[in-house]
């Protein structure tokens, strides 16, 4: 159990880095995203490893990966639009 918890909480490490790294723009703080995928991940793994019990490690690594990839995707902000209007509301709009 421990080789599985912990290594859940590697992919979600290496899951974190290729996102802060090919979406650096995107996140606000990368300290956030390197401690958000292995905490993820590491979370993942451990409701796995509960729901199907010991000897599935590549199941339980492949639903760290998910877990980690999702909560990492709420941490994603939109992409910047330039303008004159950027970030203001619309008069009228409802």
């Amino acid at each position: 159990m421990l080789w599985e918890v912990l290594g859940s909480a590697l992919v979600g490490l290496a899951v974190a880095l290729v996102a802060g790294h090919r979406f650096a723009d995107r996140f606000r703080d990368r300290s956030l995203v390197l401690v958000t995928g292995p905490a993820a991940a590491f979370g993942g793994g451990v409701i796995t490893r509960v729901v199907l019990g010991p000897g599935y490690a590549l199941p339980t690594l492949v639903a760290a990966a998910l877990v980690a990839a999702a909560l990492l995707s709420l941490l994603v902000r939109p992409r910047h639009r330039g303008g004159p209007a950027a970030g203001r509301p619309r008069v009228g709009a409802a």
